[in-house]
């Protein structure tokens, strides 16, 4: 999976997705996506911007949580991921995963 990808993939999952109620930042290897879901729907760019919970990781952990190879609490302890800002909506991160 590309960059290209990453991004493609998360656009499709959030504009299909009820709005996410804040701002969201991914960072996975180089690829920014964030997601604004603030309004009536989620935003999604590939710019970086500020953010009300930002994820980083790189795209061998996103490509294992995709597949159910890796636990995500797990993967948090474990330091693969970090997550900062609200934790409420990086809670609501897997419904555009899966």
């Amino acid at each position: 999976m590309s960059d290209n990808m990453v991004y493609s993939q998360m656009k499709e999952k959030a504009e299909n997705a009820d709005p996410i109620g804040g701002t969201l930042k991914f960072i996975v290897d180089k690829s920014i996506v964030h997601i604004d879901g603030t309004g009536g729907s989620n935003v999604i760019s590939e710019e970086d911007k500020d953010a009300d919970c930002t994820i980083s990781t790189s795209l061998e952990v996103l490509l294992k949580l995709k597949n159910g190879e890796v636990n995500p609490m797990m993967a948090v302890m474990g330091g693969q991921i970090k997550i900062s800002g609200d934790m409420g909506l990086a809670m609501k991160v897997q419904s555009l995963l899966s």
